[in-house]
């Protein structure tokens, strides 16, 4: 299947986090229109990352500009997409996200994943095999340059300690918030109810996402987690930027990102199921 033209591609290569933001949420929408369109006449399996290298996947570090894989983090090693830490003496809150480029607003997400190695030096506690997927992430064009976390709906990945209860498939809300049970969450994480995967098994996970109506977790196999409305935070800063340039409140739609925040991960195999809106 041929996918939808990216969005980064709609206003051509890289554009400088210094262009207008409006045109940044232009180019959001467009996309999100390209894949609903996709959505409704193919329904077909896409592999996001083929194996061999990051085509189609842009990188952006906290002081950073976009498209600068800071310390060669960000790799394919052994056929598997890896964040890396073997270039790094220590770690200085420089947190890292790998951008698909091209939006997607209704899917099926499936990703299989791993911990692997020892955290960098320095990496804050929490992060200990601590990685995430960025789902309706905003536009990284606007993003600013010092900015640690795309405003977004964050699938948490954690894996085990060796002892105690660590669930996977969590979701933290970096700039937004939604709807658990009825109720407007407003928290920055809420744990799911998967076990826990100690070691360094590999992992399957997969988010069901329909726009701004509803998401559900699954970890090998088991729901764990669903969410409704997501939706921006009106007392975040980085939203409130969003919001002034005339983002919607509702999160209908947006960029899948891979973070890197201080622990080595791989994975191998990303791809995605476009569903009927």
């Amino acid at each position: 299947m041929q996918a939808p033209e990216s969005a980064f591609r709609l206003f051509g290569k890289v554009l400088s986090r210094r262009r207008s933001s409006k045109l940044v949420i232009t180019a959001l929408f467009l996309g999100a229109l390209c894949s609903s369109s996709s959505a409704q006449n193919d329904g077909e399996w896409i592999s996001l990352f083929n194996g061999e290298n990051l085509d189609n996947w842009i990188p952006k570090f906290t002081g950073f500009e976009l498209g600068e894989n800071y310390r060669n983090t960000f790799r394919v090693e052994d056929g598997y997409l890896t964040v890396s830490y073997d270039e790094w003496p220590t770690f200085n809150s420089e947190f890292g996200h790998l951008y698909y480029d091209q939006v997607f607003s209704h899917y099926l997400l499936r990703v299989e994943y791993r911990f692997i190695g020892d955290q960098v030096n320095d990496g804050p506690g929490w992060a200990f095999r601590n990685n995430g997927l960025m789902l309706h992430s905003q536009d990284p064009r606007s993003m600013t340059i010092d900015q640690e976390f795309p405003v977004s709906i964050e699938a948490q990945l954690l894996g085990g300690n060796g002892s105690t209860d660590r669930q996977t498939a969590n979701v933290c809300t970096p700039g937004t918030h939604a709807v658990f049970g009825g109720e407007l969450v407003t928290r920055h994480c809420t744990n799911s109810i998967s076990a826990t995967y100690h070691g360094d098994q590999w992992v399957t996970a997969e988010f069901e996402v329909r726009g701004h109506q509803s998401m559900v977790f699954r970890a090998n196999g088991e729901t764990v987690f669903e969410l409704e409305h997501p939706q921006l935070d009106p007392t975040d800063p980085d939203a409130q930027a969003l919001l002034a340039e005339g983002a919607p409140l509702m999160l209908e739609a947006g960029f899948i990102t891979i973070q890197a925040e201080s622990h080595p991960t791989q994975f191998r195999k990303i791809e995605l199921l476009p569903l009927t809106p």
